[in-house]
């Protein structure tokens, strides 16, 4: 496999997209905004220029990886060409179908289709295509470049070659592939989801603050991260969307998201990429602020 597709350059495509340039692959990253195709490739450009600093990368093969990467709006014939395609569009089964079908119209027929879904059933996706044996999950974590993990989830059809064959990609790109079956959130949403639930429950009942469930979380149980600023890195949106595949999937109150995140996801506060989640951005993120509405 020499050439990969990369639908969608948000942030997860665009660090998906990095990764296999970096590691020698030929890729077409595809979107169908032209702005977001110029901002997921200056995004890419940024973080190699970090990974340059920090001595990972030359200036040289920096610019061998960017030179890798041909950018194109929308699913087009350039497709016909890649062995491999990750789609990482946005976090909607719809959307996802959709651009499934017009892979498997455009693709040559060995081409292997991933999805970079957090929690959407692979089965569902491949019932899309006409080549579901050959449609299967690469669950990237992020940030893409940094983080060694790669969820591989089977779909019902998927099959042995295909798992094998993704697996092998997976490693050539530095990465280290964990295999899991298609159900709902898999295996790590199925259980990181549930905590974050539960820290936004805690705070919505007056259990503690932000900061203190944070610190209750990095200082007593080693996480890098606190749950709620997780939440806010991975996007409060994301995070009910998953809640949602769950509950809908497992039908069990466990799952069901605070009323706390529905009502913030509904004020637009979001986490990161729109300022204000559970804390405030307006300043940036080297200092964390509590958000106005829970200090």
């Amino acid at each position: 496999m020499n050439k990969v597709g990369v639908v969608g350059a948000g942030t997860m495509g665009n660090g998906i997209a990095h990764t296999f340039a970096q590691f020698g692959f030929e890729v077409i990253l595809a979107d169908a905004n032209a702005e977001a195709l110029k901002k997921g490739f200056e995004n890419i450009s940024r973080n190699m220029d970090r990974q340059v600093s920090k001595g990972i990368l030359s200036e040289t093969d920096k610019q061998a990886a960017l030179a890798r990467i041909e950018m194109v709006q929308g699913i087009t014939e350039a497709f016909s060409a890649c062995d491999l395609v990750v789609e990482a569009a946005s976090e909607n089964l719809q959307v996802k179908m959709a651009i499934f079908k017009s892979l498997d119209t455009y693709c040559n027929p060995n081409c292997i289709l991933t999805s970079n879904t957090s929690s959407i059933s692979i089965t569902k996706i491949a019932s899309a295509t006409a080549r579901p044996e050959k449609v299967i999950g690469m669950h990237f974590m992020n940030p893409v470049p940094v983080m060694k993990l790669v969820e591989i989830i089977n779909g019902f059809s998927t099959s042995k070659e295909t798992l094998e064959r993704v697996i092998d990609y997976t490693k050539k790109i530095g990465k280290i592939p964990v295999n899991a079956n298609d159900y709902p959130g898999f295996v790590a949403n199925r259980i990181l989801m549930p905590m974050i639930n539960e820290a936004i429950i805690s705070l919505q009942e007056g259990v503690a603050g932000v900061a203190e469930i944070d610190n209750i979380m990095k200082l007593g149980m080693a996480h890098p991260m606190g749950p709620l600023q997780l939440a806010d890195f991975i996007g409060l949106d994301i995070c009910l969307n998953i809640l949602n595949v769950l509950f809908d999937g497992f039908g069990q109150p466990k799952y069901a998201p605070s009323p706390l995140l529905v009502n913030m996801v509904n004020a637009g506060k979001l986490g990161i990429k729109t300022g204000s989640g559970f804390y405030d951005y307006s300043q940036g993120t080297k200092e964390l602020i509590v958000a106005p509405a829970f200090r």
